[in-house]
């Protein structure tokens, strides 16, 4: 319904304000970068400031004159504005200017439903468009907004911006439908992966923070990467295999940004579940960006806002590759956890801390065990090398392997209830491991603590 675009870009003037004494927090130059995102062709940009905005045009009048003479003088087809406007004033601002005018809101959801991919993301962006657009119908239907009276004046009973409201409203009501039954699918994935002990790490930040090259330098995967905002839409999820813990579910998601439309935030509820359901986020940053500390509020504001703000996380910043004398390296709080690495996701710099960092964080009971393994207990022994949880492996007499472990206590207590597994002795050992029977050995004297 609202996915058709024109090839070539519009002739788009930029309007930012700065409102009242304290500074604005929308940086024009994201702005700028938003509109181009859209496929804008920039003529002009025009700025100022105001105590508050007008109640009617949102501009003053001789702000408003400037507008409509850059819009002659450039032959503008559209104009932006970095701000949120109330329907009348979008109105009252087409009516002198004569040319389509948006506001940031409009601009976003404009962006998203050039990049919606999937029928789940076309869904959400169109739910989202819909309910913006309800609030501004009146526009496109001034002549028939009431019905006449007076005989040979009656209307059919509806008018025709009843008829678009009533129609509107059957759309939303189809789409939660739909979203819904999306829900209930992605909460059936997720009730499956918890019953099989896999962790879920979702990537969140800032939009073009780097979030896709990371997630495709992880996992291997082709998804579409860009030097963008708003590259990636449609939420993804690949595996990984990290060492000593096993498989991870890793998932790319929407970025965000500073005033991020409410209906943008209850339209992506299905996927941006996925975040707040995650098992660990990582916050990709932008470190060659000069605004990380405002960047990293906004999406702390997001996170909140969706109830993940509970979530552990893990910081991840990114791009280091871009400053000069910035090396990977691994920040731990003062109990000895990770909570912050710097990486290069396009040089893959760093990547072995970020691997460790996330392993130590998602491992939580991580526990070493020996463990004794019949013949016929292949598919297992199997199972725990495809899982990345062996770190070494003997052959005593009886020809038996003796698999030196390290995974999550979860996984050994699941693995000790399905299966009959003989715990490793010291005695199965040879005598030049020495370090493998202290270890043995401390396991046993902490098992036996612990019974």
């Amino acid at each position: 319904m609202f996915f058709d675009r024109p090839d070539s870009g519009e002739k788009t003037i930029l309007v930012h304000l700065v409102i009242g004494s304290e500074e604005e927090r929308d940086d024009p130059m994201e702005f700028e970068e938003l509109a181009l995102s859209a496929g804008a062709s920039l003529v002009a940009k025009i700025s100022g400031t105001r105590r508050q905005p007008a109640a009617n045009n949102f501009v003053g009048s001789g702000k408003l004159e400037e507008l409509a003479a850059c819009v002659r003088a450039t032959g503008a087809e559209l104009v932006l504005f970095n701000h949120s406007l109330s329907p009348s004033q979008e109105r009252n601002l087409e009516k002198h200017l004569k040319c389509r005018v948006l506001d940031r809101t409009g601009l976003i959801l404009d962006i998203f439903a050039q990049r919606a991919r999937s029928h789940e993301g076309k869904l959400q962006v169109e739910l989202a468009q819909l309910k913006h657009l309800s609030t501004r119908l009146k526009r496109g239907w001034t002549h028939l907004d009431r019905q006449k009276g007076g005989i040979g004046l009656k209307g059919a009973g509806e008018t025709q911006l009843e008829l678009d409201q009533r129609m509107i409203r059957q759309r939303i009501k189809a789409i939660h439908k739909g979203l819904n039954k999306v829900r209930s699918q992605r909460q059936q994935g997720r009730r499956s992966r918890q019953r099989a002990g896999v962790p879920t790490v979702s990537l969140v930040g800032y939009t073009n923070a780097g979030k896709s090259t990371l997630f495709n330098a992880l996992t291997d995967a082709q998804t579409y990467a860009a030097d963008q905002l708003f590259a990636t839409l449609d939420s993804t999820l690949r595996r990984l295999e990290l060492p000593n813990l096993g498989t991870a579910i890793v998932a790319d998601t929407v970025g965000f940004i500073s005033h991020l439309p409410h209906g943008l935030v209850d339209a992506f509820c299905a996927t941006l579940e996925e975040t707040a359901s995650a098992t660990l986020l990582l916050h990709v940053i932008d470190g060659a960006s000069e605004a990380q500390d405002e960047l990293r509020m906004e999406v702390e504001s997001v996170l909140t806002e969706i109830d993940a703000d509970q979530v552990p996380r893990l910081e991840v910043v990114n791009k280091i590759d871009s400053v000069s004398g910035n090396e990977p390296r691994l920040l731990r709080n003062d109990a000895g956890v990770p909570v912050r690495v710097w990486i290069s996701a396009k040089t893959g710099a760093g990547l072995d801390l970020l691997l460790a960092a996330m392993t130590e964080l998602l491992s939580g009971g991580l526990v070493s065990q020996t463990v004794i393994l019949r013949a016929t207990q292949a598919k297992l022994r199997s199972h725990l090398y495809k899982s990345n949880f062996v770190t070494e492996e003997q052959t005593d007499e009886t020809g038996a392997s003796i698999l030196f472990l390290r995974l999550p206590k979860a996984e050994l207590d699941r693995i000790l209830a399905q299966e009959e597994v003989k715990l490793g002795e010291p005695k199965y050992l040879r005598s030049d491991q020495s370090d493998s029977l202290a270890m043995a050995q401390a396991v046993s004297a902490g098992s036996a603590s612990g019974s």
